[in-house]
C-alpha cells in the first residue's frame, strides 16, 4: 500500500502554505517532490511527520490515518522523516545519536535497527565514538539517514538530501537511496537539484505556491525542461551551483544503474 496524502492543507502564520495537496508514494520506489524555495515542501514534510498539525486533509498508510498524530506514533506506524538541516544532538557521539533514535524500540529491535543502519553506512561504524559536531556535513547526513532507518520504516521522507554537500558526497548517498528502495522502502525525496531527484525517481510532483502543479512520471518531467523552468527550479544563481552537482550526480545515478544491469 502506498503512503497517501489527500487534500492536505497546512497553515503557518495564518495562511495556507500547503493547500489541498494530494500525492502517493509507492513502496519500493523513489518519488520526487520538486519546487522552488517557499513552495511549501518543508511544511508538507513536517506535517507528514507530525511536527505540524494539518488544518485539514489526510495522511494515510495501510488504512490508518496518520494526520494529527504525534511524531513517535507516526514513526511507529512506519513513516520516518529526515528533516532539512541535519538535526543531530551535537555533543552526543554517533552511537549515542543512533541510540536516541531507538528509544521507543525494544532491546532486540533496537540492536537490529542499529546493525541494519550501519550495514548501509559502514563508515559510521569507525566513527561511533566521535561527537556529531566533529563530523563532516556528509557524515552528519549519513547519521540522520541512519537514524531514520533504525526503526525499520516502510517509508522515508527526505527533505533536501544534497543541501550543502559536495558532489562527491552526494554521489556516495545515491547508492544508499537505491538500497533503501531495493529493500522495499518507499522514498519521498524533496531535493533542490532536479537532475539528482529525477535520476533516482520513478514518479514526480512539482509543487509551487503550496499546490501541486505537475503529477506524472520522472521521465516525462525530465523530457520537459520548460515545465521545470516554469516552476523556477533553476533560476539565477541556482543554475550555476546546480550544474556541478547535477552533472556528477547524474553520472553516479547512471553508474548504479549500469552496475545493476551487470
Amino acid at each position: 500500500m502506498p503512503l497517501t496524502l489527500d487534500n492536505l492543507t497546512v497553515e503557518r502564520g495564518g495562511r495556507a502554505v500547503v493547500a489541498g495537496v494530494g500525492l502517493e508514494v509507492p513502496a519500493g520506489r523513489v518519488t520526487a517532490l520538486l519546487g522552488p524555495n517557499g513552495a511549501g515542501k518543508s511544511s508538507l514534510v513536517l506535517a507528514v511527520g507530525g511536527v505540524l498539525r494539518p488544518r485539514s486533509g489526510s495522511v494515510s498508510l495501510d488504512g490508518a490515518e496518520l494526520a494529527g498524530r504525534r511524531p513517535e506514533r507516526i514513526r511507529a506506524a512506519g513513516v520516518a522523516i529526515v528533516p532539512e538541516g541535519r538535526r543531530l544532538l551535537p555533543d552526543l557521539t554517533v552511537e549515542e545519536n543512533l541510540r536516541v533514535a531507538t528509544y521507543s524500540l525494544g532491546k532486540k529491535a533496537a540492536l537490529a535497527g542499529r546493525a541494519r543502519a550501519l550495514e548501509l553506512f559502514p563508515g559510521l561504524g569507525e566513527r561511533r565514538g566521535v561527537p556529531a559536531r566533529s563530523l563532516s556535513g556528509g557524515e552528519q547526513q549519513m547519521v540522520v539517514l541512519a537514524q531514520a532507518l533504525v526503526s525499520g520504516p516502510k517509508f522515508i521522507v527526505i527533505d533536501e538530501l544534497s543541501l550543502g554537500l559536495a558532489p562527491v558526497v552526494v554521489n556516495r548517498l545515491i547508492p544508499v537511496i537505491r538500497a533503501m528502495t531495493d529493500s522495499g522502502i518507499g522514498v519521498l525525496l524533496i531535493e533542490q537539484f532536479a537532475t539528482v531527484a529525477l535520476g533516482l525517481a520513478a514518479g514526480a510532483y512539482v509543487m509551487e505556491g503550496g499546490v501541486i502543479r505537475y503529477s506524472g512520471t520522472a521521465a516525462e518531467l525530465k523530457a520537459n525542461p520548460e515545465l521545470l523552468r516554469s516552476a523556477y527550479l533553476l533560476r539565477g544563481s541556482e543554475a550555476s551551483s546546480a550544474a556541478s552537482v547535477a552533472e556528477t550526480a547524474t553520472e553516479a545515478v547512471a553508474g548504479t544503474e549500469a552496475g545493476a544491469a551487470e
